[in-house]
């Protein structure tokens, strides 16, 4: 009678024997590109209208810019849709915008009727 296949044994994996290290230790580094979490994102900032000019906190594109804000939009994460002075827009969280003062309009300048005589 013929005999079936040998089942066949393969060694244990290296990483086997390896355990997780603890939390909080040196070897347990955060990824360089992990995603923090800002908590506070959820309230947002109020106070803001559409045609504020506002400047862009956040980092990444448009960092630092002056731009108007387009259009406002609740829900979990406030946020507005603005476009900077370069033209770009850009989806920003309403906690990354820091409003502008409006400049203050020079004072009209009064012309005096010359004296007449």
């Amino acid at each position: 009678m013929p005999r079936g296949k040998r089942k066949s044994t393969y060694p244990p994996a290296k990483t086997s024997t390896r355990r997780a290290p603890p939390p909080g230790s040196d070897a347990s580094l955060e990824r360089p590109n992990l995603a923090k979490i800002n908590l506070e994102a959820a309230a947002g900032r109020a106070g803001f209208t559409v045609g504020d000019r506002v400047r862009i906190e956040a980092l990444g594109l448009y960092s630092g810019e002056v731009a108007v804000i387009e259009r406002l939009s609740g829900g979990v994460i406030p946020s507005a849709l603005v476009r900077t002075e370069g033209g770009g827009t850009r989806q920003v969280r309403t906690i990354d915008l820091e409003p502008i003062k409006p400049e203050p309009r020079p004072a009209e300048v009064k012309r005096e009727s010359p004296p007449t005589d």
